[in-house]
This record gives C-alpha cells, structure tokens and sequence, in this order.
C-alpha cells in the first residue's frame, strides 16, 4: 500500500529530525519555557534548523500517505519512529545496541502489528461532511486548554507528560486537518486546495504542537514525554478518523488483542526511552 510505504518515510524522517530537534531542546535555559523565546532561541541553533528540514521532508510524506489512506492506519504507523530512530542511532554512532533496546523494539512492534491486525481499520470518506469539524474543534480546542493549564500548575515529568500530551493532540488534529485539506487537491485542483481552511489551519496546529513538544522536551525526561506523544497521537488520531471521516474499526471480542497490543506499545516505549541511547544528547522524541 502506498499509504503504508510513506507512512513508514514519515517515521524515518520523524525520527532522525527528533534526534537533532531533542539536542537542540535540551541547551534552552529553564526561564524560556512556554515563552516565544524559546522558538527564537532555537532558531539560533543549527541542529534545530537541520531538524526543522527533515521534518518538512516528512510533513510532504505525511499528506501522501493521508490521501492515500485511512487516518486510522497512517497514524498508528508512527509508533515505530522511536525504535527505528534508536537503532539508527546505535548504528550511526557505532555503538553496541543494549539488549533491552531490542525487547523494546520487539514489544513496539508487536504491539502495533498486533493491534492494528484486531482493529483492521479501513472505509470512511476522503473529506469531512458537513459541520462535523465546529464540534471537533471546539471539543479540541477545551480538551488541549485543560491539558496546558494543568501543566503549568506542575514542574518536571509531570508537567512533561502533560504538554507531551497536548502536542499529541495537536499532531492528531494537524493529520485529520491535512487529510481533509488533501482530500480538495483530488476533487478540485490545487486552486480548491490553495482555497481551503483546512489547508492553513492544518499549518496553524503544526506549529502549534511543535511549540508545545519543545517546551515538553524541555521541561522533563524523555521517558515521561514518549509514551504520551506515541499513544496519544495514535490513539486521539483514530478518534478523529471514526468520528470525522466515518472510518471502521473491529468491536467486540477484538477488543481485547487491541488492548494487548496497546499495553505492548507502552511497555517497548518505555523501555526504549529509559536505554542509554535515549537518554542521551542525541535522544529522538518524535517531532511533526
């Protein structure tokens, strides 16, 4: 499947500017959190730059595979840039990948091909119908205020955890947008996509998420941010794919394989941010 092929680019892509974009995160002072500066002070730093130009490459990928395909398997995809990302990295740096590195990847892995197998999504329209995008953003827009306000009365993992959270959201929302924005470019032309809201409000949530990552990164260990961006994003994507573009999943007894895989995912997410490989200066955490 097309969709599935730069789904995978998209998650290469991901995970290689993460690990420019996590270097660059953690030489911002703590007095720059949740202000504009921190963005100016990035912008100063070229790894950041460098990360910012992968992660162009791989918003490219992500409207392909989103035109392509449901939301609902594009997205679950993405998990596997972690993993993906520390094993390049071990390669790249030419040092010896832990064991638990590989029950991680292993977990991850499985997890996905597991859940994704229970939940078989599929169907659904190109477009959003009707009005359904008010109540969408309006419960978005109350559920991301609850998680930002909620963070800024907390420090540390917790608050990390949180606006890991948040930025999930937002990358979640900037997929469903795109998709619904792309969806225009097949049935009228690139005059209908240059026309369409979705197309600027999808840049506006990019941004949006990619400034709270960077205050997530910079606020707390990878291993609090992970597993909430990984699970969030998949997880609140899939919302929005049966929700807005009417896609199917499996009920019932699959259910529970689902929920397996789920439980697997967040394990491997774990156990990969807490390896040495992730811990360090160069630790991918998923930008998009």
């Amino acid at each position: 499947m097309i969709s599935v092929l730069f789904a995978v680019l998209t998650a290469l892509s991901n995970g290689t500017a993460s690990v420019l974009q996590r270097r660059a995160a953690l030489r911002v002072p703590d007095d720059e959190a949740m202000h504009l500066s921190l963005i100016g002070h990035l912008l100063r730093q070229k790894v950041w730059l460098g990360g910012i130009g992968l992660v162009i490459v791989a918003a490219v990928c992500q409207a392909v595979a989103l035109a392509t395909g449901p939301i609902a398997v594009v997205q679950p995809i993405f998990v596997i840039e972690l993993p993906a990302t520390l094993l390049v990295a071990g390669f790249v740096l030419r040092v010896g990948v832990p064991r638990p590195v590989w029950y991680g990847v292993a977990a991850v892995t499985l997890g996905l091909a597991l859940g994704m197998a229970a939940a078989a999504p599929g169907g659904g329209s190109e477009n959003v119908q009707g009005a359904a995008w008010i109540p969408a953003l309006v419960l978005t827009g109350i559920f991301e205020a609850a998680l930002i306000a909620s963070a800024l009365g907390t420090s540390g993992n917790v608050r990390a955890a949180l606006l890991g959270l948040a930025a999930a959201c937002g990358y979640a929302l900037t997929a469903a947008l795109m998709k619904d924005a792309m969806s225009r470019l097949n049935d009228g032309g690139a005059a209908a996509l240059l026309t369409a809201w979705q197309l600027y409000a999808t840049a506006a949530a990019g941004v949006g998420a990619l400034f709270l990552l960077q205050n997530a990164l910079q606020a707390g260990s990878l291993v609090a941010v992970q597993p909430m961006l990984t699970l969030g994003d998949a997880l609140i994507s899939i919302t929005y794919g049966v929700t807005l573009f009417g896609e199917e999943l499996r009920t019932g007894w699959w259910v529970l394989p689902q929920l397996i895989g789920l439980v697997l995912i967040a394990v491997g997410c774990v156990v990969l941010a807490r390896s040495p490989l992730a811990t360090a200066n160069t630790a991918p955490s998923r930008v998009r």
